[in-house]
């Protein structure tokens, strides 16, 4: 084990900064202070970095503290109550690694929450964004980030790095650079969004919509709605935020805007002097939206409808940051969609005639119910519906998976799959509708989830039934698959692209 050797790289930020962002105390080491990168997982340090062990329900991250070091850790935060408890496993630490600095603080998740607070800080021209919603962030955030990229250098989090952790250690990724940051805002308890507004400060923020995400967390879309509305709470009445008008929540939201407010949707009246006014020209079925903008054709290669909703947010902001309508156009057509969000996929050899469509990334109701209307509107003989558990929806769970029972017998597809223990509410309400009506539709379920082995977890059993149903019905289906990420639903898409083996 031993510490780094002296770096001319400047440290993201000096010592007398993090000791007074974070109110810790210098424990141990004497090397020169400096750090280019934060982690939270010892398995990411790289040279330099400051590691930040968290501690979990089931996990303390300070165990990890050596091997953060030996991957190069220069900067070690040290719960205060872990060193008390335990000082001379920290002290035979650090004599054998004595550059390396400690510092001791109470809470190392606020503590890391306060310094990327005060990083953000070094950066005041930046234009800071911040985007939440319950389901639609991580669209609307890259289609914005598409469109200022036309004008502005834009930062953004990778991938759903969006909580009261990853948000913090995306905007350690902000360079002098920049000159935009788009950041995905999440939660998954009370205040969650409060917390990280704090680091970001967004001067602009869009909300998406008010669903039921994360209903079981916070009891109530009222409460969904105070919590999300926390995205304002730093505007001090220079900011602006972006409301969905058709949002029964939207007046509410508004209310709590101490800065301008900018409603958008297709019910939004625009005028006809607007240069950058938006048409909806037509659905293209799986090749997304045809627009027009300004005049200006583009395809918004995302199919379904309330993708062009999450389009028509980020087009208002961008329209309000200057991006003129012939580059919001070409911005909408650089869109391309990211793992496991609409993504078309082909099937290959005997599965060439299946069309995958992978929304697999997340699942809550209302996510839920917009994929299922949209496979319900694609014109194809053969439609199935492979749907996975939506997850943290507590005492709901139940009545939010029968609805989407409901749904799904009544959306047209000729194959309904169900996966996972939650979705036997919403597989028996099906089943029972289905039977009233006498309908020519054919329905599975599956107990479990994901977990088990290559060729016997329950996704490839899901994907070979769909296969064996498509095949027997001239070989040609769309597809769609939705379910919780911990469900890994990709699983069932590598058999219905040829890729799993069966």
């Amino acid at each position: 084990m031993s510490g780094n050797d002296k770096t001319e790289t400047e440290s993201l930020l000096e010592k007398e900064d993090v000791i007074s962002a974070s109110q810790g105390i210098h424990l141990l080491g004497n090397g020169d202070f400096c750090f280019t990168s934060v982690q939270t997982d010892s398995r990411n340090i790289q040279q330099g970095s400051l590691f930040v062990p968290l501690i979990g329900e089931k996990q303390d991250g300070h165990k990890f503290i050596p091997q953060a070091i030996e991957k190069g850790a220069s900067v070690v935060f040290i719960c205060l109550k872990n060193y008390e408890a335990d000082s001379s496993f920290f002290t035979e630490i650090s004599l054998k690694a004595p550059s390396v600095y400690f510092i001791g603080v109470e809470n190392t998740l606020t503590a890391l929450q306060k310094i990327a607070s005060r990083y953000v800080e070094k950066f005041p021209d930046l234009i800071k964004i911040g985007v939440t919603g319950s389901s639609g962030k991580t669209t609307t955030k890259e289609i914005a980030a598409a469109l200022l990229r036309q004008k502005y250098n834009v930062i953004t989090n990778e991938g759903n790095l969006n909580s009261e952790t990853g948000l913090p250690l995306s905007v350690f990724k902000i360079r002098k650079e920049h000159t935009a940051g788009i950041f995905e805002m999440g939660m998954n308890r009370k205040n969650e969004i409060g917390e990280i507004a704090s680091v970001l400060k967004p001067r602009f923020a869009i909300v998406t919509n008010i669903g039921t995400a994360h209903i079981g967390i916070l009891g109530s879309r009222e409460n969904i709605a105070e919590e999300k509305s926390k995205i304002f709470s730093h505007f001090n009445g220079f900011g602006t935020a972006f409301i969905p008008k058709s949002d029964d929540f939207a007046d509410y939201l508004a209310s709590r805007v101490d800065g301008n407010v900018v409603f958008y949707g297709s019910d939004v009246i625009q005028a006809e002097d607007d240069v950058a006014k938006v048409e909806f020209v037509r659905d293209l079925g799986l090749e997304g939206s045809e627009l027009r903008i300004g005049g200006f054709k583009a395809v918004l290669a995302l199919p379904g409808k309330y993708n062009y909703n999450d389009a028509l947010a980020a087009i208002a902001l961008a329209k309000l940051l200057g991006v003129d309508a012939e580059k919001i156009a070409e911005g909408i057509n650089s869109v391309k969609s990211v793992f496991g969000r609409t993504q078309i996929l082909k099937g290959k050899g005997k599965f060439s005639g299946l069309t995958v469509v992978q929304d697999c990334y997340n699942a809550n109701p209302d996510s839920m119910e917009k994929a299922i209307e949209f496979i319900s509107s694609v014109k194809e003989d053969c439609k199935v519906l492979l749907l996975g558990d939506m997850k943290e929806l507590g005492e709901a769970s139940v009545a939010e998976h029968e609805k989407t029972g409901v749904q799904a017998a009544k959306s047209g597809c000729n194959l309904l799959v169900f996966i996972g223990n939650e979705m036997k509410a919403a597989y028996d309400k099906a089943q029972k509708i289905i039977e009233e009506k006498k309908a020519d539709v054919k329905i599975e379920y599956f107990e479990g989830n994901a977990a088990g082995g290559a060729e016997s977890s329950v996704m490839e059993k899901a994907g070979k039934a769909v296969c064996d149903f498509a095949l027997a019905h001239g070989g040609k289906a769309i597809v769609l698959i939705k379910g919780s990420r911990g469900m890994e639903m990709e699983r069932a898409t590598s058999v219905l692209t040829g890729n799993g083996g069966l």
